[in-house]
């Protein structure tokens, strides 16, 4: 129920390290395995519920919740969550986070109760099951082209945003090559900018060590999803993304284990203190 899987894992495939034991690698297979069959099963599911059922895209929610939760416990990854009591459930939030494994999606997507949405690129909505499966439990599109039809796709996601969907975001653009923290874009930053709420840092430790960038494989172990506090948005404009992407980039950094810091010449950019 994510904008993943197989293909984004199988694009950059690398051999696989040693496994620290024959049970491992047999998890790791299962895993991988069972990500087609149990994405057709979770969507059909949250489909049948929405359409004929409870009719409820929140509560549909719990079907992509156990996807990320049955590929956690199958693949050994032991999923903690710290500082979630700083969330209100009644306000809608962008959660910005580090990205630097396919287990980000997994455990946010199985151990984060708070009701949020995934944003996806259109063409994924196309996808016969996985796309309808999305769109019934009320993802967001957009459209990552140049031209009017993006600005307009991110002014309707804003808007969403603005109206009570809180989403999950990835500033880095993409996964992080060796697990450490990468610069942040700018276009997850203007989102935030328009839709005007409050973004929620979040510090990904763990899941590069259990899922590497290019492997197919997990290698199981703990995993900790920091949630920080959260911060207001309305002071922000336009012309302060670079500024706020800097302030969220030092935010995150402060929710990571030291083995995911980036080197320190790329972290001086990010050294900009709150506005009064």
């Amino acid at each position: 129920m994510t904008t993943l899987p197989m293909t984004a894992i199988l694009s950059d495939y690398k051999p696989m390290a040693s496994f620290t034991s024959p049970i491992q690698l047999l998890r790791g297979i299962l895993a991988l395995l069972t990500i087609p069959p149990l994405t057709a099963i979770v969507c059909l599911s949250a489909m049948t519920d929405v359409r004929w059922f409870r009719k409820s895209k929140s509560q549909a929610q719990q079907f992509p919740r156990a996807w990320g939760r049955i590929l956690c416990r199958l693949a050994n990854i032991r999923v903690r969550v710290e500082g979630g009591e700083q969330l209100d459930q009644a306000k809608p939030y962008i959660f910005i986070g580090n990205h630097c494994s396919m287990a980000d999606i997994m455990a946010f997507s199985g151990y984060i109760t708070h009701d949020y949405r995934w944003i996806a690129k259109k063409e994924l909505f196309a996808i016969p099951i996985f796309g309808t499966g999305m769109k019934a439990v009320d993802f967001i599109s957009i459209d990552r082209s140049h031209g009017r039809e993006a600005v307009q796709s991110l002014n309707d996601a804003a808007q969403r945003i603005a109206e009570g969907s809180s989403v999950i975001l990835f500033p880095e653009g993409t996964r992080s090559p060796d697990g450490r923290l990468q610069p942040f874009k700018t276009g997850a930053v203007m989102l935030a900018i328009k839709a005007g709420v409050e973004v929620v840092p979040v510090g990904f430790n763990g899941t590069y060590q259990a899922l590497p960038k290019g492997k197919l494989l997990s290698r199981g172990g703990e995993v900790v999803l920091r949630i920080g506090t959260p911060l207001p948005t309305k002071n922000f404009k336009a012309k302060d993304k670079q500024e706020l992407a800097a302030i969220l980039q030092q935010r995150v950094a402060e929710l990571l284990d030291e083995c995911h810091l980036p080197v320190p010449s790329s972290m001086e950019a990010a050294s900009i203190s709150l506005p009064n």
